[in-house]
């Protein structure tokens, strides 16, 4: 038995070097949380890829839209996901950025998103100045809805801080502990910079119901004015069964970047496969039918790949 168990080691890790050996590039992507868009589609990204371009290896594992810049500028993911203006303040050492973030180059733009905020359908929460002392759930520290949050209650003359002094709870956690904490009742608001309509808060509409909450005009102008890359956003009516009208919001411009060292010829071919399937991808999340390739450069504050921009440009894109 253990001569036959130190023979199935040794073959098990011969074919796992064999593996990484007949891979002649490992591309490594870090996408989003579970429960969010990001994560199953770029699941999907690098299956296809890998599947499609001989000699690369890939892995897709989960992110926020500023963790990932850091890194793929770090060289610790080759893709990944973020927003434009994400990347932008990456790439000037802006927002949450302490330095430059140059080793990035910008492969493809996405889809709108939105910054949704919901309380439970019993809460007295009538808007943000209602948060200054409640028990709130924006995101991980280094997601693009956690400063999507912080932005916000900064025009509302508090932060973090003066929630925590008040009493109250920020809960820097997943979209699966914050649904939970809303279920439990210890989280009294959810928020997410994510596509519309998304499962977390489909499932809270079932148990135990919720309630949008929008941001007035007057807001959003200034801080869309005071944060270059914000844009003017919503949640129709038609997203979720809750809702009545539309809730005005801030929005976002999804994007891929991938880092600066990815071979030309590569890059070009991950393109290629990347606008071939685009139906796959619709099928994963149909927020996908919104990701058209005509598109692919707009809001790119950052240097386009070379590989990619071989492929555009062969397109009449650029």
């Amino acid at each position: 038995m253990k001569k036959f168990l130190k023979t199935f080691a040794l073959v098990s890790s011969m074919s796992i070097v064999a593996t990484l050996a007949n891979a002649d590039q490992f591309v490594r992507m870090v996408s989003g949380p579970s429960g969010g868009s990001w994560y199953p589609l770029g699941a999907k990204v690098m299956q296809t890829l890998e599947s499609n371009i001989k000699g690369i290896s890939t892995s897709n594992t989960s992110g926020g839209g500023i963790s990932n810049v850091m890194s793929v500028n770090g060289g610790d993911a080759e893709i990944g996901w973020s927003y434009a203006h994400t990347v932008a303040n990456g790439w000037n050492a802006k927002g949450k950025f302490k330095k430059n973030h140059k080793n990035v180059r910008y492969f493809a733009t996405l889809y709108p998103a939105a910054f949704q905020v919901a309380v439970r359908a019993d809460s007295k929460i009538k808007s943000f100045e209602d948060m200054k002392n409640a028990n709130i759930s924006p995101g991980k520290p280094k997601w693009t809805g956690t400063a999507f949050c912080e932005s916000i209650i900064k025009d509302y003359g508090f932060n973090f801080e003066t929630i925590k002094k008040n009493g109250g709870v920020v809960h820097m956690v997943s979209y699966k502990e914050s649904v939970a904490l809303m279920k439990d009742g210890q989280a009294d608001v959810f928020m997410a910079a994510t596509s519309v309509p998304q499962a977390s808060f489909i499932e809270l509409e079932n148990s135990p119901g919720i309630r949008f909450i929008g941001l007035p005009k007057e807001r959003i102008d200034r801080i869309v004015k005071n944060n270059p890359g914000y844009i003017y956003g919503k949640i129709p009516a038609s997203a979720y069964k809750s809702l009545s009208k539309d809730i005005p919001t801030l929005g976002i411009v999804t994007s891929m970047i991938v880092h600066k060292d990815l071979p030309t010829d590569l890059v070009y071919k991950m393109a290629k496969v990347f606008w071939d399937n685009h139906s796959e991808f619709v099928k994963v999340k149909s927020v996908w039918k919104k990701v058209l390739m005509k598109d692919a450069v707009n809001g790119a504050a950052v240097p386009v790949h070379p590989g990619a921009a071989k492929f555009y440009k062969e397109k009449g894109i650029m």
